[in-house]
């Protein structure tokens, strides 16, 4: 006869297991969606001197993977959302960001899914 305190400790450790199991697939979704949106925003991004398109990159904070541009950061907003010029008129935007990030919030989730179901 089985003991019932060795069937919750059998499933406690096939819940532990899973849950190592989840999370380790969860962190590489993350850096996977992280790493191809870096690249997509190199691809799209405008190319005046070219700088601003290879300042994309990704930093791990805490637990999350956040895409940024290190080195032209003042001008995301600016690109994407056009601004006045200083003798009248406006720059159109240039969108490049919103795709990248809807294509990113798609794969996220297609990828959850995917370690989830296993």
């Amino acid at each position: 006869m089985t003991n019932i305190n060795d069937i919750s400790k059998e499933i406690a450790k096939a819940l532990k297991e899973y849950t190592i199991e989840i999370t380790e697939g969860l962190e590489k979704a993350k850096l996977e969606v992280a790493k191809d949106t870096v690249n997509n925003l190199k691809e799209s991004s405008p190319k005046d001197s070219g700088d601003y398109a290879k300042g994309w990159a990704v930093k791990k904070v805490d637990t999350a993977q956040i895409v940024h541009n290190k080195t032209d950061y003042q001008l995301t907003h600016l690109l994407e959302y056009g601004h006045a010029k200083v003798n009248g008129g406006r720059v159109s935007p240039k969108v490049h960001i919103r795709p990248a990030e809807e294509k990113a919030i798609n794969g996220f989730l297609e990828k959850v899914e995917k370690v989830i179901k296993g």
